[in-house]
């Protein structure tokens, strides 16, 4: 009896072990197909371009403060032919010399598909935001000179979708480089009391 017990156990080991082993290899199978997937297709980064700023307000007053109110257009455009891309994540600032001069503004989640374009409309604003003095002195001299450098960043998380398969969450970084003319509002368009809505085309960087 002892004898036969002990079979029946080694039984139940096996069993395991080979059920183990088909989960293994079933995960094993799929990992390499997505990655098989993914080197064929060989994915392209979305596209980025900064179209326009239009600002509302943008006033820097002492000790070291800056108030600020854009509306600023960007589009996207998915230049892949079989991929879709899920904008899980989105949020949008300006910044100048690397130090943030407004709060982030969440764009909606949002899926784009293959060879698709989207454009966003966000405002992104900051009352009252204290910045380093010496990026006080800087801003001041620019805004002396008419020229203000601003950065538009967008940073958030994707998904790339290619046929049923989706895979995880990746980091997506967007840096739009803002040249403004405030010191001279002809150098825009008019659209409201005290609004000037500057046209900047610009090319944006994008990481992955």
């Amino acid at each position: 009896m002892s004898k036969d017990c002990g079979n029946h156990g080694g039984g139940k080991e096996a069993a395991v072990r080979r059920i183990c082993g088909a989960v293994i290899a079933f995960i094993i199978i799929v990992l390499i197909t997505i990655f098989l997937v993914w080197v064929i297709l060989r994915p392209t980064k979305p596209r980025f371009i900064l179209q326009d700023a239009t600002v509302f307000a943008f006033n820097l007053s002492q000790p070291n403060l800056l108030t600020t109110n854009f509306q600023i257009t960007f589009a996207s455009r998915n230049p892949n032919s079989k991929i879709g891309i899920y904008y899980d994540r989105l949020h949008v600032y300006a910044t100048y010399r690397n130090q943030q001069i407004t709060l982030r503004t969440a764009i909606p989640p949002t899926y784009q598909g293959h060879k698709e374009d989207n454009v966003w409309s966000p405002f992104v604003y900051g009352t009252a935001v204290p910045i380093a003095p010496y990026n006080s002195v800087a801003l001041g001299d620019e805004q002396g000179h008419g020229l203000v450098q601003l950065m538009i960043r967008a940073d958030g998380r994707v998904r790339w979708k290619v046929g049923t398969l989706i895979t995880g969450k990746y980091h997506i970084h967007v840096r739009c480089p803002a040249l403004i003319n405030l010191g001279n509002k002809a150098s825009g368009v008019i659209v409201g009391d005290n609004a000037v809505k500057y046209t900047l085309v610009t090319k944006c960087s994008v990481n992955v």
